[in-house]
């Protein structure tokens, strides 16, 4: 998608703190962090949200929760604990409509959000 804002930070296009990325997926720091540890996970293919998902998308999906779960455990977030959050829609909070893991940690996170 051209106007898409991650797509653009994927096809390098406007700049990001990249962190982590493979074949599948790209993650990078959120520029409004709610953690000390806030980053963004999306998949390489454009998906706008999770209503968008598909069979052929299980294995994406299920990739960037694994790709997470690899950088809080780098980041010493795996035995104290971590979040990680995919919002659908603006109601729940989704300003970018391609979707993204939000991984966040290095502080205790309230229940329930918001």
């Amino acid at each position: 998608m051209s106007d898409c804002l991650f797509c653009k930070i994927r096809d390098g296009q406007i700049p990001a703190k990249v962190v982590y990325q493979d074949d599948t997926c790209l993650a990078f720091e959120d520029i409004n962090p709610q953690a000390p540890t806030h980053v963004l996970f999306i998949p390489r293919k454009h998906i706008a949200t999770v209503n968008d998902v598909t069979a052929a998308d299980e294995a994406t999906v299920g990739h960037l929760f694994t790709a997470a779960a690899k950088l809080a455990q780098q980041r010493g977030h795996d035995s104290n604990g971590y979040r990680v959050v995919m919002n659908t829609n603006r109601d729940a909070g989704q300003t970018v409509f391609h979707i993204h893991l939000h991984l966040l940690a290095g502080r205790p996170l309230m229940w329930p959000p918001g």
